[in-house]
């Protein structure tokens, strides 16, 4: 009885003729050329159709619900694996619910508004986000695209914050399939958020000609520097650990350097965190106020003592004679704990 039951229900997933025409098709290969090739000469792309048919006789209405089989099948051909995969708007795990609240298509841009609520506590709050931790998958391969999540709404009441997904299409190709399925594997909150803290600097002490050293390997920058003629600049040598009000990063340098301002952060175990910021001097000078960012920064990474550890230095433009003139403050973000998933949602491609 058993045998018959699972027999009838796995006939029935069974893809169609008309699908699998359609997969010959899409990868331009005939019915005649999978009867007529030999096994010893097998090409990539006949190997990756041969895959996706195992996948594809082996229930795929129930493969494209795991995750693993779900992503090799993605791996092989994304058409496939959306094309079984079921609409799904909303989902829980951990406690946490994670749901569509609209889509909106218009030409090469797709938007989707998706919300995540704790309902068993508070670990979603004003701070709360992706941190990076998610994926976009479509019918289609989308290295091409552009895309961008950002939160831009909590509700206290209810522990539910929301964020907008903006996918691009390159070009002027509009947005087309039928499925998108959007996944997360944690998030980040809890977060301390430290805007326009003011930073004291005892100025008769700071070294004119602090220790340097060349720096070898540059982890990440930005602002304005000639690194392909200039090469990599030397940094300030970490020699103190000064607190400066914020946890969990500490002033490990600072000097002048060719006239220009240098202050290096340190920063702990920042994988597992959001730690980051930035400093900023406002001239004082006048009636209305200016304000300088860095020129540029640089990020090193290191390993001390079993711990990953960020210094990050940042420059001004500022030399010695000049500093009197400005007050200086700091907007950085630290702490913060992950809440692990996952959660996933798949939605329809139409407004």
């Amino acid at each position: 009885m058993f045998k018959e039951t699972y027999k009838n229900i796995y006939d029935q997933i069974t893809p169609s003729r008309q699908l699998i025409s359609t997969v010959l098709d899409s990868e331009h290969i005939s019915q005649k050329t999978l009867t007529t090739f030999k096994p010893a000469f097998l090409k990539p792309a006949l190997i990756s159709i041969a895959i996706a048919f195992c996948l594809l006789f082996a229930a795929p209405a129930l493969a494209a619900n795991i995750p693993v089989a779900y992503e090799l099948m993605y791996h092989v051909s994304p058409s496939i694996a959306q094309y079984f995969k079921l609409v799904q708007k909303s989902c829980k795990n951990n406690g946490i619910k994670m749901e569509v609240i609209s889509t909106f298509i218009h030409g090469g841009t797709a938007e989707l508004y998706i919300s995540m609520q704790d309902l068993t506590g508070d670990r979603i709050d004003a701070t709360t986000d992706l941190f990076g931790s998610y994926s976009i998958h479509r019918p289609f391969n989308s290295s091409v695209t552009c895309q961008q999540c950002q939160q831009v709404g909590f509700d206290e009441a209810t522990n539910t914050v929301t964020f907008l997904i903006s996918i691009t299409e390159g070009g002027d190709s509009e947005i087309s399939g039928e499925k998108i399925t959007f996944s997360v594997n944690r998030f980040l909150s809890g977060r301390r958020v430290y805007d326009g803290i003011p930073i004291t600097f005892d100025i008769a002490n700071i070294p004119v000609n602090p220790n340097t050293m060349p720096l070898s390997d540059m982890h990440g920058g930005g602002g304005d520097y000639d690194y392909k003629n200039l090469g990599n600049p030397n940094v300030l040598v970490p020699s103190s650990n000064i607190d400066f009000g914020v946890d969990e990063i500490t002033i490990s340098a600072i000097g002048f350097v060719d006239d220009m301002l240098h202050i290096q952060t340190k920063t702990g175990d920042y994988l597992n965190s959001d730690n980051h910021g930035y400093f900023y001097f406002i001239n004082k000078e006048g009636i209305n106020y200016t304000q300088q960012l860095y020129r540029y920064s640089i990020s090193i990474n290191e390993i001390e003592n079993g711990e990953r550890v960020r210094y990050t230095e940042f420059v001004f433009n500022i030399p010695p004679s000049e500093l009197a003139n400005y007050d200086v403050y700091g907007y950085f973000v630290s702490g913060g704990a992950f809440t692990d998933g996952p959660w996933q949602v798949t939605v329809p491609l139409e407004n």
